[in-house]
């Protein structure tokens, strides 16, 4: 499962997601999601958009449960409006539901 770093918080594998994404190469080398602000446009298929910022996430809400992961996944994949388009906004959606579902 996850493992936590002391520099970098929270290492999540692709073994650790539940989903399966792409692995889009073309764009690999491109800067992901490092914090806000990041206005840039989020791309959900892609395993390395998906992992720095389902990363950051986990940080903020202090988790390293990997039912939490997979819930802020199933938000991100199934539920999350598609009008929701940039990393931060992605960021900020995925951390408001999770942090109102682990408050219950």
């Amino acid at each position: 499962m996850m493992t936590m770093t002391t520099d970098a918080g929270l290492t999540i594998k692709p073994s650790d997601l539940y989903y399966r994404y792409a692995r889009k190469k073309a764009t690999r080398a491109v800067p992901k999601f490092a914090g806000k602000p990041d206005p840039h446009p989020f791309d959900r298929d892609d395993l390395y958009e998906v992992i720095p910022l389902l990363e950051a996430v986990m940080a903020a809400l202090g988790s390293t449960d990997g039912r939490v992961l997979y819930r802020a996944e199933e938000v991100m994949v199934n539920e999350m409006p598609g009008f929701i388009r940039t990393r931060e906004e992605v960021y900020d959606c995925l951390v408001a539901v999770m942090s109102e579902l682990l408050e219950r």
